[in-house]
C-alpha cells in the first residue's frame, strides 16, 4: 500500500508544471478541465512580456465557464491571479485568457492548474506515512507554482529594466548630438561675430 501511494505521489509530482501561452493582440485562448463534483479547480497565472522593448499594460481578462456555459469567474484586466472554483456541477470546465481589449502587444501568460487531481486525506488509511506523503506532494506543488511565478515576475522586471536602460542610452545619444551641434553653431557664430570686415 505504501509503495502504491509513493508511486502515485511521484507520478503526480512529475505532472505538475507551468504552462506558457502567448496571447496575440485581439485574441483569446481557452483550455478545458474535466472535474468531479466536490473537487476544486484552482488556476494561478501571471502575465509577462518576452520583448524587453515592448511597453504597455501587462494584464489579461480571465474567465471560467461551467459545463453549461455559465460564467463562474470573470476578472477584467488583471496582471496575475489565483482563482479557486469549488465544483458544484461536474463536467468539462472552460477557462480562458483574453487579450481582446489590447491591440498593442503580445502577452506571455504562465499558468498552473492544480486541484483537479485531489488526494483526499480523509480517504487515506490511518497510516501516518501515507498522510505525510500526501502533504509532501501538496507542498511540492505549491513550491513549483511559486517558482514559476517568480520566474515570470523576474522576466517582467528584467524586461522593464532593459527597456528603461535602452531609452536612457538613446536619450543620452540624442543629448550628445544636440550638444555637439550647438557647440559647432556657437563656434561658427562667434567666429563670424569677431571677423573684421574690410572695405576695399
Amino acid at each position: 500500500m505504501k509503495f502504491l501511494v509513493c508511486l502515485l505521489v511521484l507520478a503526480l509530482a512529475s505532472v505538475v508544471s507551468a504552462h506558457n501561452v502567448l496571447l496575440l493582440p485581439w485574441k483569446r485562448q481557452c483550455f478545458y478541465e474535466d472535474v468531479k463534483k466536490g473537487d476544486t479547480l484552482a488556476v494561478s497565472f501571471q502575465v509577462g512580456n518576452r520583448d524587453p522593448q515592448a511597453g504597455g499594460q501587462l494584464a489579461v481578462d480571465f474567465v471560467v465557464n461551467d459545463p453549461h456555459g455559465n460564467q463562474v469567474v470573470k476578472q477584467h484586466e488583471v496582471p496575475d491571479g489565483d482563482v479557486q472554483v469549488p465544483i458544484q456541477v461536474p463536467g468539462r470546465y472552460e477557462y480562458c485568457f483574453s487579450n481582446e481589449f489590447s491591440g498593442i502587444g503580445t502577452k506571455d501568460v504562465t499558468f498552473n492548474v492544480h486541484g483537479v487531481i485531489v488526494i483526499d486525506l480523509n480517504q487515506l488509511t490511518d497510516d501516518a506515512l501515507d498522510q505525510e506523503i500526501a502533504k509532501l506532494n501538496q507542498n511540492v506543488q505549491e513550491v513549483r507554482n511559486e517558482q514559476s511565478y517568480i520566474v515570470v515576475r523576474e522576466r517582467t522586471h528584467r524586461n522593464t529594466a532593459e527597456s528603461t536602460n535602452a531609452r536612457v542610452k538613446w536619450w543620452n545619444i540624442l543629448q550628445l548630438i544636440v550638444v555637439g551641434v550647438n557647440s559647432l553653431f556657437q563656434i561658427y557664430y562667434l567666429k563670424r561675430f569677431f571677423e573684421v570686415k574690410t572695405l576695399v
